[in-house]
């Protein structure tokens, strides 16, 4: 009984022991556990200074014009420059201040104290660790709204790796050169200085495109031609006829081949004071569209050779140029024999992508308390939302809001707005809350363009008979598919005369996926014959 009771004292006891080691191998376990979860969150908490030392170089001080805007660019990409990704997007963050008399021959200190303007949530006392690339640039360019203009200065990218405060030296020393346009026997470039725009704004002004001649225009010399306008996508420029012919050689062979329609083609120029000028006259802009139709097609039509008659213009264009080209000839009726717009701006404010400006309160957020998307892929998966897009337009205006960005919401409240006491466009909705203005609204209305042809259609429904094409993507990436399906349904419906008007829906279709250059010509040159 006593051996018994002691083996079994001896098997308690070594039980015991045994709960009392895992125990203590379990609370180190716990504790071993706690500490790298405790290390795992404080190293994702781990956030650096960073400081970068601006200068000019001396090489550039001759260009250098002492007050501009800063723009840093930090960029989690390499694939091109940190100064070109300024589409919205989440892969380059981009911080911008105005700088008064800032001396070239003294550095400048840029860190987390500096009043930016960004893009982006975080500041420079919180970069997390990883690899960046990032680039300066200073716009002191007066003449153009874009950043990248001739005349404003950027510096190499710099890569590097933060894994502690760091300092940056980075050294402005490169000059965006002025564009080059290398004319040849059948592409020129014309410059034209319009008397209208320099008296309205006190300055010389000039208006811009290429033309792009047809194969038989030398071998006609006594020939007069007819001339198709295009219009670019947004801010697109004069550069495009070269590029064109550069980038697509089965255009190139068959423009030259002798089969192509002897049509000129006059690519004309995007650039307005405040981004895309739009081709049309507005309170901001000035009387582009009287400069046009009355100064700059009239010289055109002269110099090489058109036949300078209504029933031989015609416009085209996509997204921004399919919007022009439509309201040209709506609100020219006379003066075009045609338009072929594809992917139009939206035709109507009650669905400026998908807000009614006129009923709406927030242009940010709908009437459940979500933030409305102004991009999307063909799956309907959002891209960008419209705060994201605006508040990137923020940090590009100089006036930190969309309205001097030299953007598309910028441009828009240029071309349809009234003029503010202080000079610039007044916005359709506050910057920064999204809060929308319904006087400026009603402003805007003139340039509604389902609204125009609806209130003119007894008059105006008669001269655009037989000139009216449309092309639009049912997923189109810019929401702008039901705004056009508004213009539809009034020309469907129209009565005194009835519409004869193509608008064509393509299911599954993306933004300007049906535009095709040499599609276009071929419709015009149908029309013509």
């Amino acid at each position: 009984m006593i051996t018994l009771l002691s083996n079994r004292r001896f098997i308690l006891y070594l039980r015991a022991e045994i709960f009392t080691i895992q125990s203590l191998l379990m609370k180190r376990i716990i504790l071993l556990f706690s500490g790298l979860i405790t290390f795992v969150i404080l190293s994702a908490q781990d956030v650096y200074d960073l400081t970068i030392k601006a200068s000019i170089s001396d090489e550039i001080n001759q260009e250098f014009i002492s007050s501009g805007r800063l723009f840093v660019f930090i960029s989690q990409t390499s694939r091109i420059q940190p100064r070109y990704q300024t589409w919205p997007n989440k892969s380059v963050h981009i911080f911008a201040v105005n700088i008064q008399d800032w001396d070239p021959s003294r550095s400048l200190m840029l860190d987390s104290t500096t009043e930016f303007v960004k893009t982006s949530e975080w500041t420079f006392s919180e970069l997390n660790p990883g690899k960046y690339f990032i680039q300066l640039l200073w716009d002191q360019d007066q003449d153009e709204s874009g950043i990248n203009a001739p005349g404003n200065i950027y510096s190499d990218v710099k890569e590097i790796e933060i894994q502690k405060n760091t300092t940056l030296e980075i050294n402005l020393d490169r000059l965006i050169p002025e564009r080059i346009f290398k004319e040849d026997k059948y592409v020129k470039y014309v410059e034209f200085r319009s008397d209208t725009l320099s008296a309205w704004w006190d300055k010389s002004v000039f208006l811009k495109a290429s033309v792009l001649l047809p194969s038989d225009f030398y071998n006609n010399p006594s020939g007069k031609f007819p001339v198709r306008y295009n219009i670019a996508g947004y801010g697109g420029r004069f550069t495009r006829s070269q590029n064109l012919l550069a980038s697509d050689n089965d255009f190139k062979d068959w423009w030259f081949s002798g089969t192509a329609p002897q049509i000129i083609s006059v690519f004309l120029d995007g650039e307005g004071p405040y981004g895309d000028c739009y081709q049309l006259d507005s309170e901001n802009n000035g009387p582009y569209g009287y400069a046009l139709i009355h100064e700059f097609i009239p010289f055109l039509e002269k110099e090489f050779r058109a036949e300078g008659i209504p029933e031989s213009r015609f416009l085209d264009g996509c997204s921004t140029g399919g919007w022009v080209s439509l309201a040209l000839q709506l609100f020219y009726p006379d003066f075009f024999n045609g338009a072929f717009s594809y992917s139009p701006d939206p035709v109507t404010f009650e669905d400026f992508q998908l807000i009614n400006l006129y009923r709406d309160k927030n242009a940010f957020t709908n009437e459940w308390g979500n933030l409305r998307p102004a991009q999307r892929d063909i799956t309907g998966d959002p891209v960008i939302t419209m705060k994201d897009f605006v508040y990137f337009e923020n940090v590009l205006g100089v006036d930190n809001t969309y309205i001097t960005s030299g953007g598309q919401i910028g441009a828009f409240a240029a071309l349809f707005g009234p003029k503010g006491e202080n000079g610039l466009p007044i916005p359709i909705f506050d910057a920064v809350t999204g809060e929308i203005d319904y006087s400026v609204a009603e402003y805007w209305r003139k340039y509604d363009l389902v609204d125009y042809v609806k209130s003119n259609w007894s008059d105006l429904g008669p001269k655009i008979q037989g000139k009216i094409w449309i092309w639009m993507g049912d997923m189109d990436n810019f929401y702008l598919n039901p705004a056009m399906r508004k213009m539809e349904h009034f020309l469907n419906t129209a009565s005194n005369p009835t519409s004869d008007a193509v608008i064509k829906f393509s299911p599954m279709q993306g933004h300007c996926w049906q535009y095709d250059q040499k599609e276009v010509l071929m419709m015009i040159s149908e029309k013509i014959h």
